[in-house]
C-alpha cells in the first residue's frame, strides 16, 4: 500500500535543522496537561457513542463541534467500546504514558484498532477547527514547514503520488483512513472475528498519515490554534499520539522529523 510521500532534498525525508519549527509555535510549548475541560454532554440526536463523546469533551470540552468528517462510532456493548472506556478511564489521570499501555490480558491488534479510532477522530475534530485557515490559496502545497512536502498515493485510485494542496491532501488522507476504519475486514468490530494478518502494517500506514495532518497543523496554521485558544488541547492530542506510537513503535522515526523537536520537549519530563 504506497503512502503519501514526503519530499525534501532526493525525494526522501530529510531531517531538519534544529529550530525548524515555528518560532510562535516553540515559545507555547510545552503545555501542561493542566485542569480537565469541561465534559459536555452529547447534543441530542448525536449518532456518536457516548464513549466517544467522552473521549472527544475530556479533550474538547463543548466549544469544539465542528468535525472535518464525520466520527467513526464504536458500537457500544462491544468490547472494543469496554476498552475504549478504559483508556478513558486512565486519560482521566493525566497519565499518559499508563494510558497508552496495553492493559493486562488484551490483544494487541485489538487494543491498536481502539486507539486508532479514536485519534482519527481527535485529528478529525482538530483540523475541522481550522478548516477557515487551510485553504488552497493559504496552502497550495501540503507540507509540514519549509523543509517537508508531501504528496498523495493511496496505490488503488491514485497509484502515482502527486502534489497537490494540504485541504485537497488531507481531504484524500481522511477519506482513505475512513474507509479503512469502516473496512470490517481490517477493523473487525464483531467478537470473534480475527484480524487480518496485514493489520498492524495497514494500521501503521494510517498513524503515519495522521502524523503528518498534525505536523502541518502545527507548521503552518499554529497562529489560529492559539487565536481558538486550541493550543492546549492540540498539545495534549499529539503527546497522547507520540505516547501511543512511540509505546508500540508503530511510526518509524524519520517520518517523525518534521515535530522532532517538539517531540523532544512534550517527552522529556515523562521519561
Amino acid at each position: 500500500m504506497a503512502a503519501g510521500r514526503a519530499t525534501g532534498g532526493g525525494g526522501g525525508a530529510v531531517s531538519p535543522p534544529r529550530g525548524v519549527l515555528p518560532a510562535h509555535a516553540r515559545r507555547a510549548l510545552p503545555l501542561p496537561l493542566g485542569a480537565e475541560p469541561r465534559r459536555a454532554a452529547p447534543s441530542p440526536g448525536s449518532r456518536r457513542s457516548p464513549s466517544t463523546a467522552i473521549a472527544m469533551s475530556f479533550l474538547f470540552g463543548s466549544r469544539s463541534s465542528k468535525t472535518f468528517k464525520p466520527k467513526k462510532n464504536i458500537p457500544e456493548g462491544s468490547h472494543q467500546y469496554e476498552l475504549l472506556k478504559h483508556a478513558e478511564a486512565t486519560l482521566g489521570s493525566g497519565n499518559l504514558r499508563m494510558a497508552v499501555m496495553l492493559p493486562e490480558g488484551e490483544d494487541l491488534n485489538e487494543w491498536v484498532a481502539v486507539n486508532t479510532v479514536d485519534f482519527f477522530n481527535q485529528i478529525n475534530m482538530l483540523y475541522g477547527t481550522i478548516t477557515d485557515f487551510c485553504t488552497e490559496e493559504s496552502c497550495p502545497v501540503m507540507s509540514a514547514g519549509p523543509k517537508y512536502e508531501y504528496h498523495w498515493a493511496d496505490g488503488t485510485n491514485i497509484k502515482k503520488p502527486i502534489k497537490c494542496s494540504a485541504p485537497k491532501y488531507i481531504d484524500y488522507l481522511m477519506t482513505w483512513v475512513q474507509d479503512q476504519l469502516d473496512d470490517e475486514t481490517l477493523f473487525p468490530s464483531k467478537i470473534g472475528v480475527p484480524f487480518p494478518k496485514n493489520f498492524m502494517s495497514v494500521a501503521k500506514t494510517i498513524l503515519k498519515r495522521l502524523f503528518r495532518v498534525y505536523a502541518h497543523i502545527y507548521h503552518q496554521h499554529f497562529d489560529p490554534v492559539i487565536q481558538l485558544q486550541e493550543e492546549a488541547h492540540l498539545n495534549t492530542s499529539f503527546k497522547h499520539f507520540i505516547f501511543f506510537v512511540q509505546e508500540f513503535n508503530l511510526i518509524d522515526r524519520r517520518e517523525l522529523a518534521p515535530l522532532q523537536e517538539l517531540i523532544e520537549k512534550l517527552t522529556s519530563k515523562d521519561r
